[in-house]
């Protein structure tokens, strides 16, 4: 892989487009293990401060969705 700087203009990349910061491939081997990343609202990140928290309320949701639907089947 070409690890050199593109010093290229692209005409797609916007000055606000600064990756200089950027970590390449940070998340490939989450990715690889098939490990979804999803990324909150800051709103909903400050309820669900961690994974756990996001999954135990998932799996309520899902407890109620599927609850329901069970009742709606004749």
């Amino acid at each position: 892989m070409n690890q050199e700087p593109n010093n290229q203009h692209d005409a797609d990349m916007l000055p606000e487009y600064d990756f200089t910061g950027g970590v390449r491939g940070k998340y490939a081997d989450r990715f690889a293990k098939g490990c979804n990343v999803v990324v909150l609202d800051p709103d909903v990140a400050r309820v669900f401060t961690d994974a756990e928290s996001v999954n135990q309320a998932l799996r309520a949701l899902a407890g109620i969705i599927q609850h329901q639907a069970e009742k709606a089947q004749p």
